[in-house]
């Protein structure tokens, strides 16, 4: 999707290209959990963003219809439905792979947004396409790839896998951007020139989850 018009303001923020600019301009404290069923399969990634005030005014004023300074339920929603919009083309930030191949995710239902200090918080859930057993690596990361927003995790307590099996390990891993630059140049390079709105390079700087299972 392609807002035009006032709510482009807001939107693009979100899903800006990367020739809009090779850095972050929105910043979002984040949270995920992940869901393990009893058959040792990732059931379900629940994502949670809390997002910089400056971005949260831009969505307060763009979606504030009645111009009471705050959003009521229609105005979140409506929020919630333009951004869940944009944000597809991306598969919501979420890089899913199992021992090195890409796991194809389900889009979530809702976006759910709220307004808390003054900043607004984004929650939904996603479901893998087709069963993902816990075997070998699976690697979740959340990363924008067209670099406009950063989806930052505090502290490695922020990624959580709930009923992970007792053979299963857990590792939040969090690329140095300087060294993952230098080490795929060249392929950064190429991929901006072929392919401006993103590349899925952008999994090398992503801070990820990483669950290992014998």
């Amino acid at each position: 999707m392609r807002p035009t018009g006032a709510m482009a303001g807001a939107v693009l923020l979100l899903a800006s290209t990367l020739a809009a600019g090779a850095h972050p301009h929105v910043f979002a404290e984040a949270k995920l959990d992940v869901e393990v069923d009893a058959n040792r399969t990732v059931k379900t990634l629940r994502h949670l963003w809390r997002f910089d005030e400056l971005f949260s005014s831009t969505v307060l004023m763009e979606f504030d219809k009645n111009s009471d300074l705050v959003l009521d339920a229609n105005e979140l929603d409506a929020a919630a439905l333009t951004i869940h919009a944009s944000l597809a083309e991306y598969n919501y930030f979420q890089m899913v792979t199992a021992d090195g191949k890409d796991v194809a995710m389900k889009p979530p239902a809702r976006l759910v947004a709220s307004f808390e200090n003054n900043q607004l918080v984004m929650q939904f859930e996603t479901q893998p396409a087709a069963t993902l057993p816990l075997a070998g690596k699976v690697s979740i990361g959340v990363y924008d790839p067209t670099f406009y927003t950063a989806i930052e995790f505090t502290d490695d307590d922020k990624m959580a896998a709930a009923g992970l099996p007792a053979s299963c390990s857990r590792v939040v891993v969090r690329p140095d951007p300087d060294v993952a630059i230098a080490q795929n140049q060249k392929r950064l390079t190429d991929a901006f020139f072929t392919d401006p709105t993103g590349t899925n390079l952008a999994k090398i700087f992503a801070t990820r989850l990483e669950l290992t299972c014998a």
